[in-house]
């Protein structure tokens, strides 16, 4: 269970890694230490959060920390190595990235590290040469930390200022008029260029003059490697050309649904580049289409691998996690599906991703519910009910019922039991339910309508109680209680009509929905306006048995009189 949770911890400040917000990540690889002390690769992706939100001080630490737990790993002492390097300490920053390649000699992260300090330690005995002050990763933390131009940092003015002579060092002839351009190199150079006295302006002019002449060497400097990318041409490996040649093919026999042959062009295509993770979702798709399932998930387990090792893009990673769960479902495992779901929304919260995992959700429920059925222990439940609501014990006979339900949840007759429970419990909606519910499985089932109609009447509801026993009465003519009951609607509508006051009588059948569903009608205004201004027509529609039905409703709930 810890180690499941520290990997979606780390899985989770990864995905915070990717889309930027490092700080986040910092909290969650901070948990997962937390769970975790001695792995290693926890500090490594910690530091490499702390570096990117420029706090190197703590990027050093855990590099160090690293290293310590993992000294055989090259990845630590290059995070070790980068901290460094960010610090300005370059010397101590060279001597980690050689002691990372004693490890790994081939480590090209590593040679690239050194490389670039080696750089910055080729002034006299080592020093670091002088380039435009503006530049490098540390300037804006320098700046922040100091009491002179920490204010400066809020003015948008300044920023842009700064911005511009970063980007192009020729710019600094005129920044130097601005009193705090001349401040914030004094930071940078650590020269005071607003000494007061007689003898310093001209140490002043010296290191403004200097600091100038650095910026424009570094501003030709990059102008010429631009230039020389221009007129040189980018060099392209020849294998990463053939092998995006085999994977269009690929796409081409995929499409084309000839698999064996696309999973054979994408296996060239792996061997010549076998970096590029969008080689193995392509040919995992193609093994998921042939029903390989197996192989597509080590593909897509292949891929996440290789992705993570070389910081593909997430999109891609969550694609990889997505198939291997949609390889799950098609096997039916679920729980496994699921799980898979998470890891791909970790990466890239898709919302097609989000829907798969809830249909997935949805199946499981689905299929829990159906492995409960059992009619015959729908059948022992039945009688548990029936033998207590026999004996009065109305709450124990719906809870019978109700496992009865769920052992047959297709036997209208079931419903109806419940139903009657629930009406001597005097749950009179709950009753309701059920009887709808049983008139839906079997419209022909009489008692489910005398349940509802009898329901329908305890709550007062006259008029629909009135068409639920006039239902009945039309499956079964000859049945007595249905007729009755009819009857007894009838009165009783007549008399809550009498007793209540003429506005009361309105509103109470206003908020009927049949009522409300009758006045709605077209037909039925038209023909209610004609009474008003023509009495007789009221014969004549009466001819109609549907309109006097609608007509009967409306008389009974109190809206209209007739005789």
């Amino acid at each position: 269970m810890g180690d499941t949770q520290v990997d979606d911890l780390k899985a989770q400040g990864n995905s915070a890694l990717q889309s930027g917000d490092a700080k986040k990540a910092v909290e969650l690889y901070t948990q997962a230490i937390t769970l975790n002390p001695t792995n290693h690769v926890l500090y490594s992706n910690r530091s490499a959060a702390y570096a990117k939100m420029g706090d190197y001080e703590n990027a050093l630490v855990d590099g160090c920390k690293t290293v310590e737990i993992k000294p055989d790993w090259a990845k630590g002492y290059s995070r070790k190595g980068a901290a460094l390097a960010f610090l300005d300490r370059y010397a101590e920053a060279e001597v980690t990235y050689k002691e990372g390649l004693d490890h790994d000699p081939n480590n090209q992260q590593l040679k690239d590290g050194l490389g670039d300090c080696q750089k910055n330690l080729s002034g006299p005995a080592g020093s670091q040469p002088l380039g435009n002050p503006f530049t490098g990763p540390a300037v804006v933390q320098k700046l922040a930390n100091d009491h002179r131009t920490r204010e400066f940092l809020k003015d948008p003015s300044y920023m842009a200022l700064l911005k511009r002579l970063q980007t192009d060092p020729n710019a600094l002839s005129s920044g130097l008029h601005d009193p705090r351009i001349m401040t914030t190199l004094s930071v940078l150079l650590g020269v005071d260029l607003h000494m007061a006295g007689d003898d310093t302006p001209e140490q002043a002019k010296q290191a403004g003059a200097e600091a100038k002449k650095a910026s424009q060497a570094a501003a030709a400097e990059a102008a010429k490697k631009a230039k020389q990318q221009e007129e040189e041409p980018m060099e392209v490996d020849p294998n990463v050309t053939k092998a995006n040649e085999l994977k269009e093919a690929g796409n081409a026999a995929y499409k084309k649904r000839e698999l064996t042959e696309a999973i054979d062009l994408y296996t060239q295509a792996i061997e010549l580049d076998p970096k590029n993770i969008a080689f193995l979702t392509n040919r995992a798709a193609a093994y998921f289409e042939q029903g390989d399932y197996e192989s597509c998930r080590a593909d897509c387990n292949n891929a996440v691998d290789i992705g993570r090792e070389n910081r593909c893009g997430y999109k891609m990673i969550s694609k990889a996690f997505c198939r291997i769960a949609t390889s799950y479902v098609k096997e039916k495992d679920y729980k496994k599906a699921i799980d898979f779901f998470d890891k791909s929304l970790a990466e890239h919260r898709l919302p097609d991703t989000l829907k798969k995992k809830q249909e997935v959700i949805k199946l499981m429920k689905e299929e829990a519910k159906l492995a409960y059925v059992d009619p015959e222990k729908s059948a022992e439940a039945k009688e548990a009910g029936n033998a207590c609501f026999q004996k009065g014990q109305y709450a124990d006979a719906v809870k019978h019922y109700s496992e009865a339900i769920k052992r047959s949840p297709d036997d209208a007759k079931l419903y109806s039991n419940r139903a009657a429970a629930y009406t001597k419990l005097a749950e009179f909606k709950l009753g309701l339910q059920d009887c709808e519910t049983c008139i839906k499985l079997d419209p022909l089932f009489l008692k489910g309508y005398l349940r509802k109609g009898h329901i329908l009447y305890g709550m007062h509801r006259y008029s629909e109680a009135r068409v639920a026993f006039q239902k009945a009465s039309e499956l079964d003519p000859t049945n007595v209680e249905a007729r009755e009951q009819m009857t007894k609607c009838m009165m009783a509508a007549r008399s809550n009509i009498n007793n209540d006051d003429a506005e009361e009588v309105k509103q109470r059948a206003m908020a009927d929905p049949e009522v409300q569903g009758i006045l709605k009608d077209p037909a039925m205004r038209l023909i209610l306006e004609q009474m008003q201004t023509n009495p007789g027509a009221l014969q004549e529609h009466m001819k109609n048995p549907h309109i006097k039905a609608k007509l009967d409703i409306l008389h009974q709930a109190g809206l209209i009189a007739y005789r």
